[in-house]
């Protein structure tokens, strides 16, 4: 049976008098059964699902300030019941987390971040911004870097604002909080050389050679490029089909999905890296179905970060470049999309970024800029017009 709603009403009521009346029906106060026991003034409201709410104070205007508080945050839409209000973080993270369709890595990731904050035992209620600055504060002297701080502050935002979405939260106490400033994307990034690339190639041999070449003239990522099947590769169109990658689940088991939002995708490749891979095939996976891996590990599964971490560092050291990573291959191929004059979308389409906005914040400084292209103008002008004055002064026979 359905309990009947109650009218929204509120009120300070005098417990410790009564109001009665004459034959007249004239009123008088009069003290009531409850005269000196307890609180006087009782503030009393019914919240959104009909509940009536009740608390005693001492002060009538104590009683007021209370009520008030309560019905402007129902008129704006911020108010929290006091109970839920109760729940800390770390309780309504571990109820919120298990209604959430998220793969492993995210999973892990939003753990990570969420057992990791210095609040988790406060009161949603009693969260202010500065026990989030605390908790970023500590992340920084562990010390921490900038990108892993942004990000699991990110996860952690994330959760603040279900738990407003979900009214046991009133405002986001994550709001405006300054975070650790990142290094500019031209400092941190590594980009190889070409000649370092080609000493990579050449090191690698033919089991591992059509790997590098895919990081390094398709753009893929480890996951990406590990989960090729034979199929993916279209000869004729001098195509790749990015359909799926390769992650570790635990630690230890291999799990096939499908790539990063955003990411499926399909790559116009040169033809020196459609031999490349050709040779691969030819030479270690022949055969005729098209869903066979073109990097099988052991048993059913492609190669994963592991076997293939391996295979790089090895590869790395003999071709004398240990300071880059295997990711560094993918900015070597961006910086190429870029030098030869692509536009935006076109390097995010290859990449597989979810949008140009992330493009653009990982490679802007690689654009030209204005003055750039002022530069390139100007000289285009001085040699032609140099050109001209040196005709004329051989004509004159001037030095």
């Amino acid at each position: 049976m359905t309990r009947p709603r109650r009218n929204r009403r509120a009120g300070v009521e005098d417990r410790w008098t009564k109001t009665v009346y004459d034959d007249e029906k004239r009123p008088t106060k009069v003290p009531s059964a409850n005269h000196g026991k307890g609180k006087r003034w009782r503030a009393r409201y019914v919240d959104d699902e009909g509940r009536e709410k009740v608390k005693g104070f001492d002060r009538k205007v104590d009683a007021q300030k209370w009520l008030d508080d309560i019905t402007a945050a129902q008129v704006t839409g911020t108010y929290v019941d006091p109970k839920l209000g109760a729940v800390t973080f770390a309780s309504f993270y571990r109820e919120w987390s298990t209604r959430q369709v998220w793969v492993p890595g995210t999973e892990r990731a939003m753990n990570l971040a969420s057992n990791g904050v210095t609040f988790g035992d406060v009161a949603l209620s009693d969260l202010r911004p500065s026990h989030v600055e605390k908790w970023v504060k500590a992340m920084q002297d562990k010390p921490l870097a900038p990108g892993t701080i942004k990000t699991r502050f990110n996860n952690v935002h994330a959760v603040l604002r279900a738990a407003i979405r979900d009214k046991v939260l009133a405002r986001d106490p994550a709001e405006s909080i300054t975070l650790p400033r990142r290094r500019r994307a031209d400092a941190a990034m590594t980009i190889p050389t070409a000649r370092q690339v080609g000493a990579l190639i050449r090191e690698a041999g033919v089991e591992f050679d059509a790997f590098v070449g895919l990081c390094a003239f398709a753009g893929l990522r480890l996951g990406e490029a590990a989960a090729l099947q034979v199929g993916d590769v279209d000869f004729m169109r001098r195509e790749i089909r990015v359909q799926r990658q390769v992650q570790r689940a635990n630690g230890h088991a291999v799990e096939i999905r499908a790539p990063k939002y955003g990411s499926e995708r399909t790559i116009p490749v040169p033809a020196g890296l459609l031999e490349l891979v050709s040779l691969h095939i030819a030479h270690w996976r022949p055969g005729d179905d098209p869903a066979r891996w073109l990097f099988p590990g052991e048993g059913q599964h492609p190669w994963h970060q592991n076997s293939v971490g391996y295979r790089w560092r090895r590869t790395r050291e003999a071709a004398g470049v240990d300071e880059l990573r295997l990711h560094d291959l993918r900015h070597f191929y961006a910086s190429g999309l870029i030098a030869a004059g692509c536009d935006v979308v076109t390097v995010q389409r290859a990449l597989g970024h979810s949008s140009a906005s992330v493009t653009l914040n990982t490679y802007s400084h690689l654009w030209p800029d204005a003055d750039d292209k002022t530069r390139r103008a100007a000289d285009a002008l001085f040699r032609a017009s140099a050109g001209s004055a040196a005709d004329g002064l051989r004509t004159e026979g001037r030095n």
